[in-house]
């Protein structure tokens, strides 16, 4: 089982998870409750799975994050473009660009993120 793919209601419960923590367990249970209509056991039994996959941690009935959502996304890319692109984000965006025309802020967007890890390059060659 891969830690960075998660099925749908894993993937919602993790987002309640990540916009309220960090939160009492109790009270996840609760919100899971008015959210998903989930019984105790079955907040507890997600939150187990979420738990041992290195995501968050419930430690003295509080639930909070090991890893930000930021980080999570990160690494779900990741795979992703090793597994489908052997890696290549240029065959990734080619691939991309041609089922879907970019938007010049689109393309303005790509470009500043390029310049900008140039240029945090070249700072890095410097010092």
């Amino acid at each position: 089982m891969n830690k960075y793919r998660l099925g749908k209601m894993e993937r919602r419960f993790a987002e309640l998870i990540w916009d309220t923590e960090p939160i009492n367990s109790g009270d996840l249970v609760k919100l899971c409750a008015q959210q998903f209509g989930w019984k105790k056991s079955t907040t507890y039994t997600m939150l187990k799975r979420l738990c041992d996959r290195g995501l968050f941690k419930n430690e003295n009935a509080v639930v909070s994050a090991l890893m930000t959502r930021e980080e999570f996304l990160a690494h779900q890319s990741e795979r992703f473009l090793n597994e489908t692109f052997d890696g290549s984000l240029p065959l990734f965006l080619a691939a991309f660009s041609r089922r879907k025309r970019l938007t010049e802020r689109e393309i303005s967007e790509l470009q500043d993120l390029i310049d900008r890890y140039k240029a945090g390059l070249k700072s890095r060659d410097r010092g």
